[in-house]
């Protein structure tokens, strides 16, 4: 079994001065990346209104699954014109960790 994680630092549009209108972003992204069969959630700067982490959990029973979902999450946040994707980081964990 491997568990593969992605954090995802995103740069919200100007207009995302509230937490209301940051929500209004980050909840359509979460939705749109759970379609991946992944766990997904706001995971970090959760009180700066211009930045999101989005954190992505994957398990499957070969390594090269949870890097081909994870490579499907980033190609869908880097593809989604009102954001910026600034960087991703990522881990894999097998039996032996």
């Amino acid at each position: 079994m491997y568990t593969g994680t992605a954090v995802f630092d995103v740069l919200l549009p100007g207009d995302s001065r509230s937490l209301k209108a940051k929500r209004s972003y980050v909840r359509p992204i979460v939705a749109a990346l759970r379609r991946f069969e992944v766990s997904a959630a706001e995971v970090g700067a959760l009180d700066l209104h211009g930045r999101a982490e989005i954190g992505v959990a994957v398990v499957a029973a070969e390594p090269g699954h949870t890097g081909e979902v994870l490579d499907s999450c980033e190609r869908l946040l880097a593809g989604r014109p009102e954001i910026e994707l600034l960087s991703v980081k990522r881990r894999l964990h097998g039996d032996e960790d």
